[in-house]
C-alpha cells in the first residue's frame, strides 16, 4: 500500500471512529421507520456489493503527486469541516433523518455557511480520495451524495414543520451543500 492510500486509509478510519464514539452524546430521537429505512438499506447492500466485486482496487490508482497533494488537502479540509460542524451541533446531531425529541435549531458556526456542512464536509472528502486515488471512487461518492441529498431534502421537511417561523427565512438566508451556490 502506497503511502498516500494508508493516510486515506487511516483518515477516514480515524474519522468513523470519532464518528460512533460522538454518536454516544446524543439528543433522544427517533428514525421514521418507513420509506427512508428502506432507502438507506438499499444504498448500504450496493456500496457492500461493489466493495465485494472489487469495484474500487487497483483500478489505475493515481501516482500523479500533484493529484494526490490536492485531493490531500480536499480530504483534510472536507474531514475537518464535517467534524467542526458535529462539535457545533454537539447534543442535537442524529443520524440522517434522526428526528429529536427536544429539537434545536442550529444555524451558527459552519451552519451559517450551509444548511448541512456535516454532508457538505464528508462530500468534498470524498471527492478529495476520488481526486488523488481513483475516479472509480466517485461512483461510491456518488451514491453516497444521492443519499444525502435525499437526506437533506426529508429533514427539511421535518424542520420547517418543527420551526415554521425560524427554518423558512433560515433555508432562504442559507444555501444547503455549497455555500452561495447550492
Amino acid at each position: 500500500m502506497r503511502a498516500v492510500e494508508l493516510v486515506f486509509a487511516v483518515g477516514w478510519g480515524a474519522f468513523w471512529l470519532y464518528w460512533l464514539a460522538a454518536a454516544f452524546s446524543t439528543k433522544k430521537g427517533h428514525i421514521p421507520w418507513s420509506r427512508e429505512l428502506r432507502i438507506r438499506l438499499v444504498i448500504v447492500a450496493a456500496a457492500v456489493i461493489a466493495v465485494r466485486l472489487g469495484a474500487f482496487r487497483g483500478h489505475g490508482l493515481n501516482a500523479d503527486v500533484w493529484r494526490a497533494g490536492i485531493g490531500l488537502a480536499l480530504f483534510g479540509w472536507g474531514l475537518l469541516f464535517a467534524v467542526w460542524a458535529r462539535v457545533h451541533i454537539g447534543s442535537n446531531w442524529g443520524t440522517p433523518m434522526t428526528r429529536k425529541d427536544e429539537p434545536e435549531l442550529v444555524t451558527s458556526g459552519p451552519y451559517r455557511l450551509v444548511r448541512h456542512p456535516i454532508y457538505s464536509g464528508i462530500l468534498v472528502a470524498g471527492i478529495g480520495t476520488s481526486v488523488a486515488l481513483s475516479w472509480w471512487w466517485l461512483v461510491a461518492f456518488g451514491l453516497v451524495a444521492i443519499y444525502f441529498l435525499y437526506a437533506a431534502t426529508v429533514e427539511e421537511r421535518f424542520l420547517t414543520e418543527q420551526f415554521p417561523d425560524a427554518f423558512p427565512a433560515y433555508r432562504r438566508s442559507t444555501r444547503m451543500l455549497v455555500p452561495f451556490v447550492l
